[in-house]
């Protein structure tokens, strides 16, 4: 159930270079939203079109979220202060399903690491395996997931952390070790599309979380259409979780 809320800035600070973590006391909010769902941000009266970010926590009535400043709106959101006020729409889209049995594989590269992180929350018996281009970009995530899963695979493009490699090198040695019931996945298309396959291709149901320019969050605008087994359908309402195999095969 989406609705429109008043919500404090608890905090909005930077932990990396041009990305930053936003913290919003909603609890209301937090009650209702799911892992994979997100919320539509109101910058100013300046700004027609809300942005879209995704829901990264849930804990003590509060939403956390990353985003990294790559244009006027987001570098306008980097301004803001504790004790500000932000107007929010949510939650919206669908969610990862959290009620599975055995363990589940989050994997996930970037700021689509957002997501996977309210799973790790919400999933009692979980992995994660992330990658990033340098330790820069993955070391603040480590520290995001350490408490919330049970092992953590990390790479690296250049080698400065983890396995130097993509995530999808190392994919088909976990999934052989780690007996798991699910894998949920969210980062750039090519990741998502090599890591479903190689799921499917071993019999692992396998949920993908597409990234899209939501421009109204609602469906009405048809910015994030995505070509799907089951025709055309739209990231911000009929996912932006969908079933791997609706979309990659």
């Amino acid at each position: 159930m989406k609705k429109i809320f008043e919500t404090e800035i608890m905090a909005n600070f930077e932990i990396a270079e041009k990305i930053f973590r936003l913290e919003i006391y909603a609890p209301e909010l937090a009650q209702l939203a799911k892992a994979g769902q997100f919320i539509e941000v109101q910058l100013s009266d300046e700004f027609t079109l809300r942005r879209p970010l995704g829901v990264a926590s849930t804990k003590n009535d509060t939403i956390k979220m990353f985003y990294r400043v790559v244009g006027h709106g987001t570098n306008f959101l980097s301004k803001k202060f504790f004790g500000e006020i932000l107007n929010v729409l949510g939650p919206l889209g669908n969610g990862f399903d959290t009620n599975v049995a055995g363990k589940v594989l989050l994997v996930g590269g970037g700021m689509g690491l957002a997501p996977l992180l309210c799973a790790a929350e919400k999933i009692e018996n979980v992995d994660i395996l992330m990658g990033g281009k340098t330790a820069d970009e993955v070391m603040f995530w480590e520290a995001e997931f350490v408490e919330e899963v049970e092992e953590m695979f990390v790479t690296t493009d250049d080698g400065s952390l983890g396995e130097k490699g993509f995530v999808t090198n190392f994919l088909p040695e976990i999934l052989q070790a780690g007996n798991y019931s699910a894998v949920y996945t969210c980062g750039p298309e090519i990741m998502m599309q090599n890591v479903a396959m190689e799921v499917l291709a071993n019999e692992i149901p396998c949920q993908v979380s597409f990234e899209r320019r939501m421009a109204c969050g609602l469906g009405a605008c048809l910015s994030c259409s995505v070509d799907t087994a089951n025709g055309r359908k739209k990231v911000c309402k009929d996912g932006p979780v969908f079933d791997a195999a609706e979309i990659f095969t």
